[in-house]
């Protein structure tokens, strides 16, 4: 099953990039309706929008599925319920689908549900503690996002269609748009795990690493960005924009400070998602949302076989993801850490690979925009935190000698593994300039001083440094993380965000939903309400029975009724 699907996925791919680029040359759109059922007056109709963004996001979405099942079926050889894992994976993918699709919101709901309810079936699908409490705190986090998607949906019901396509450039400017707006960034923010929502994304690791590198590269956190990128036009010059602009700076700048201080080889990178995840909202906010949609396709790549590579690392080393019982695995792995070192330097924006195409882009462009110091600083202070604990994994696991003290036959894996990451190492090296090439036909100029231009370069490079001396003097020398011990567990604990929303929000709203379930819903209202109405019906039921059946008792009790009423009457008079 698993080599079906990577062909029919692989073959899909191909044909939607090729058609992608027919479409971007051209200039083509095709708008889909399909009249699903037809009753009187009534039509519900199914709308597909086919532009060179849906074509060329659906095509690199299946291209990285295809690759994942295919690594899978080596990976997760040893599971006797592989075929439901391809199966979820399959319902995943065509989900994410069905939202690059539609420009309309009842269908996007159908796809971003889809996503919220096949991912809690992945996160949850090794069955242990931490796996059901990922799991409910990324459902739980997510069905925020479906709420204000669903406030969206009865808003647009002012303007008598869901087809928000058609709506968004001749009332970018009207009340409820900017409303709608508003509900919608809240739902990207919910999805992409923004601030204050990022709880959930470093715990959704608790999923089979396939399923992450699925998850973090395009598809579950990727579209709240794709569902914003579409309503682009409504983030021009507003207020919402401004707070989004803020917020995924701190996104940003608190998930870079955070991968510094983790030593779970799965959780840095999925931290190192939630960083790239702030800079494409940052630059989106900004309004560059091709730029932005551009970062989101060539990050897919690297990432995906970023977490490929450390699926393979966990399996040699006996399921261990603690970076320090690493080391020296390039001697032991050389395939493997290369694709590694590959897909890590085109996160840092090495020249040339496809990080840097877009994240050079990026910088550039902010420091071409009127943007303040303070958001400056989080821009270019952020991108040397990446490059910082992408060093700081390098140096603890490929450098000095295994610090595991089991006896573990470490060696490259599988061909079937090595071949999925093989080819996304290609994708990685030469995706970034092909994809330039495509979306940006006419080459913008972009004139910045000496020192603006290298400060990208200098900023990577001052990053890097960092990042190794700091791993080599916590390493050989006494540790500094225990010396400032709160500062270390504030940092490292993304800003305590994950207590607040688990034992905080969520723990808290639970308790209350149970309180109101036991006294009211299941207390008073039971009491006063249906249960109150059966036991009256039940003795009305009775004595009408009685009544009918001629039964003395019955009438004994009226005579009886009627004495006293007559003694009581006599009684006043």
């Amino acid at each position: 099953m698993c080599i079906i699907s990577f062909f029919f996925l692989f073959m899909m791919s191909l044909s939607l990039m090729i058609l992608s680029y027919y479409f971007i040359m051209n200039e083509l759109l095709i708008f889909l309706e399909w009249e699903v059922i037809s009753l009187n007056s009534m039509s519900i109709v199914m709308t597909f929008l086919f532009d060179w963004m849906s074509l060329m996001f659906m095509s690199f979405v299946l291209l990285i599925s295809s690759l994942v099942i295919y690594y899978s079926s080596e990976y997760m050889s040893g599971d006797i319920n592989i075929n439901r894992f391809i199966l979820l994976v399959m319902l995943f993918v065509m989900s994410m689908m069905l939202l690059i699709i539609s420009p309309n919101l009842i269908s996007i709901l159908l796809g971003w549900d889809g996503l919220g309810l096949v991912s809690y079936c992945l996160v949850i699908y090794f069955n242990n503690v931490k796996s059901y409490n990922a799991g409910m705190l990324t459902v739980l986090m997510n069905r925020v996002g479906d709420v204000m998607l669903l406030m969206a949906i009865a808003w647009m019901l002012n303007y008598g269609s869901w087809n928000y396509i058609y709506y968004l450039e001749f009332m970018m400017n009207d009340f409820e748009m900017q409303l709608i707006g508003m509900l919608v960034v809240l739902a990207a923010m919910t999805k992409s795990a923004q601030i204050p929502f990022s709880s959930w994304l470093p715990a959704a690791m608790a999923a089979p690493t396939p399923v992450s590198a699925l998850v973090h590269s395009s598809t579950l956190v990727t579209a709240g960005v794709y569902l914003l990128i579409r309503f682009n036009i409504l983030l021009s010059n507003s207020v919402v924009a401004q707070v989004l602009l803020l917020l995924a700076g701190l996104t940003m700048f608190m998930s870079g400070l955070g991968a510094n201080f983790e030593f779970d080889l799965k959780k840095i990178i999925a931290l190192s998602t939630l960083s790239q995840l702030g800079l494409m909202m940052m630059i989106l906010s900004m309004g560059y949302y091709k730029l932005a949609f551009f970062h989101l396709l060539t990050h897919a790549l690297f990432k995906a076989l970023l977490f490929m590579c450390a699926g393979a690392i966990i399996h040699n080393m006996n399921n261990s993801q603690d970076l320090r019982l690493m080391g020296g695995l390039s001697l032991y792995m050389p395939l493997t850490s290369s694709c590694f070192n590959v897909a890590n330097l085109a996160l840092c924006g090495m020249p040339f690979l496809a990080g840097f195409y877009s994240k050079d882009l990026i910088l550039e462009i902010v420091s071409m925009s009127m943007v303040n110091l303070f958001i400056y600083f989080l821009f270019f202070f952020s991108t040397g935190l990446t490059v910082c604990y992408s060093l700081r994994l390098v140096y603890y696991s490929m450098t000095g000698d295994l610090n595991c003290s089991s006896l573990n036959l470490l060696n490259d894996e599988s061909w079937i593994m090595l071949s999925g990451m093989l080819g996304l190492m290609i994708m990685s090296i030469i995706g970034g300039s092909m994809l330039s090439w495509v979306i940006f036909l006419t080459p913008d100029m972009i004139c910045l001083p000496y020192y603006l231009k290298f400060m990208t370069l200098f900023v990577c490079i001052l990053g890097g440094l960092l990042g190794y001396f700091l791993s080599k003097v916590s390493m050989f020398f006494y540790n500094k993380s225990y010396n400032n011990y709160l500062m270390s567990m504030f940092m490292g604990s993304m800003w305590f965000m994950p207590y607040i929303s688990t034992y905080g929000i969520i723990d808290y709203s639970l308790k209350i939903g149970m309180n109101i379930l036991k006294n009211f819903d299941q207390g008073w209202s039971e009491f006063l309400g249906s249960q109150n109405l059966y036991k009256q019906l039940v003795f009305y039921s009775q004595y009408n029975y009685n009544l009918q059946n001629n039964n003395l008792s019955v009438y004994l009790l009226i005579f009886m009724l009627w004495i006293i009423i007559l003694v009581l009457f006599l009684i006043f008079i």
